[in-house]
């Protein structure tokens, strides 16, 4: 990595770097967002089809689109992405992750470059993508406005940027601090902290003012019956959003 990185938050990337080969195991603290992907992916992949019109006559639902994954940690979103076509580029900054990701990737015979680098590295490069995602990873860095704008910079004209992160509600302290954390056990103590949850506002001010529009926002929601997350109205918790160059 180069330069000063302001955005990073140190203790959270020592953290995501303790879990090496958990992040690929479906039983381990990952297993949630392992359940996450499948709403994840579709409404990426929904989007982008109705966003870039050149995807109705590929032969795979990505196929073609430059995409970068920041904070990709062990590459459970860039693989999938790469699985439907998409020309995938993983970023996280710790290197521990990023060897994590390149082993599984190789096992999975998936050409998917990954770079321990951070968005800002990228940005001072004039790196350009059609698809910008930072899912999960907004709650976690030390500032969230230049994150976004980091973030925005690296979205071509005419392309799209998801995010994806935890609202910050009571109802979010409940569920995913406190259930999620201490009552579950869903993941290790202290992986979240309330205070970097991220309002819907929050979120899409430093888009827009980035030159950014917003076209959805989507909540996902729990379902204990069957063990299954799925998409709402409800952003109480976690939520993602949709934007696109102006």
């Amino acid at each position: 990595m180069t330069g000063e990185n302001t955005t990073i938050d140190p203790q959270d990337v020592a953290r995501f770097e303790k879990l090496g080969a958990e992040w690929w195991s479906d039983r381990g603290p990952m297993a949630q967002l392992h359940k996450l992907n499948p709403v994840r992916i579709a409404y990426i992949r929904d989007h982008c089809h109705a966003h870039f019109p050149q995807l109705a006559e590929a032969g795979l639902p990505l196929q073609g689109l430059s995409l970068l994954d920041i904070g990709c940690g062990g590459g459970i979103l860039c693989e999938p992405m790469a699985r439907l076509g998409a020309d995938v580029t993983g970023i996280d900054p710790g290197p521990g992750n990023i060897e994590i990701a390149r082993a599984h990737a190789a096992k999975s015979s998936l050409g998917i470059q990954y770079k321990a680098v951070t968005s800002k590295d990228l940005v001072q490069k004039g790196a350009k993508f059609d698809v910008v995602l930072a899912m999960e990873v907004v709650e976690h860095v030390a500032d969230v406005p230049q994150f976004l704008a980091e973030a925005a910079a690296l979205v071509r004209p005419g392309g799209m940027l998801f995010a994806a992160t935890l609202n910050r509600t009571m109802k979010s302290f409940a569920l995913a601090i406190v259930g999620a954390e201490y009552v579950l056990r869903w993941v290790p103590r202290g992986t979240h902290n309330w205070s970097q949850f991220v309002t819907p506002e929050e979120l899409t001010r430093p888009l827009r003012k980035a030159g950014l529009k917003v076209l959805d926002r989507t909540g996902v929601v729990y379902s204990p019956v069957r063990d299954a997350w799925r998409a709402s109205q409800d952003c109480d918790v976690n939520y993602m959003i949709a934007a696109q160059t102006r």
